[in-house]
Order: structure tokens, then C-alpha cells, then sequence
């Protein structure tokens, strides 16, 4: 499978697969977000929008290069990874500080805000 550069696309649940993720996920510009899903598409892996989740997860132990796993929210524009943060609120406060209006626990304007990396890179 490849992915929209032409080059293959590493599994999902593999080690390349994450650094995958998490390279996309650096790329997302401050003020904006994506979806769990917008990546794996992204990735040639429209079905693994659990898989990017997982990844992000990880990329909170703080291992590795910084991941700015707070602009990844689910389709709806909720923060569905906040419980994985240091406290229930870090996510939205980083959001906010960038900038993205954040309402019990959902991206305001979720389409104004939205970066489709299949677009965008």
C-alpha cells in the first residue's frame, strides 16, 4: 500500500507506522487541528483511525522528539485524548493557548480550524 507521496506505507501497529503518525502530526501548524482519521487516510490507512490514536498516545511518554499530540482530536472535534494528558485540561489549555477555542471539551468552529493533511502536505 502507498501512501499519497507514492512511497509505501508502513503498517499499522508497527514501529514505522508510529513515526509515521508522528511525523504528520508535527507538520500540523499551531491554531489548528486534525482527526485520528485525516491521518490514517493519509497514510493509506483509512481504517486505522484507532491505530493513529494509540500513537499519539504513546507520544506523550515524553520519549523522542516533542509531538504536538494536543492539535489530534477525533472527527467531531472532540478531545477524546484528554485523559491520556498530564491533568483532564492540559489538552484544551494548549489548544486555547494557540489560539482554538475549545467549549466543554470540543473544538469551536471545527471545519474553520481543520487541517487535512492530504491537502495540505
Amino acid at each position: 500500500m502507498s501512501g499519497p507521496t507514492g512511497l509505501p506505507t508502513a503498517r499499522p501497529g508497527s514501529g514505522d507506522f508510529e513515526r509515521d503518525v508522528h511525523d504528520v502530526a508535527r507538520q500540523i501548524p499551531a491554531g489548528r487541528v486534525t482527526s485520528y482519521g485525516a491521518i490514517a487516510r493519509y497514510l493509506g490507512a483509512a481504517r486505522s483511525s484507532r491505530m493513529v490514536g494509540w500513537a499519539m498516545n504513546r507520544a506523550l511518554s515524553g520519549e523522542g522528539d516533542p509531538v504536538p499530540a494536543h492539535r489530534v482530536v477525533n472527527r467531531l472535534g472532540v478531545l477524546s485524548g484528554r485523559l491520556h494528558f498530564p491533568t483532564p485540561t492540559t489538552m484544551a489549555q494548549r489548544l486555547r493557548a494557540e489560539g482554538v477555542e475549545v467549549d466543554r471539551n470540543q473544538v469551536v468552529d471545527f471545519d474553520a480550524h481543520f487541517w487535512d493533511p492530504s491537502t495540505e502536505l
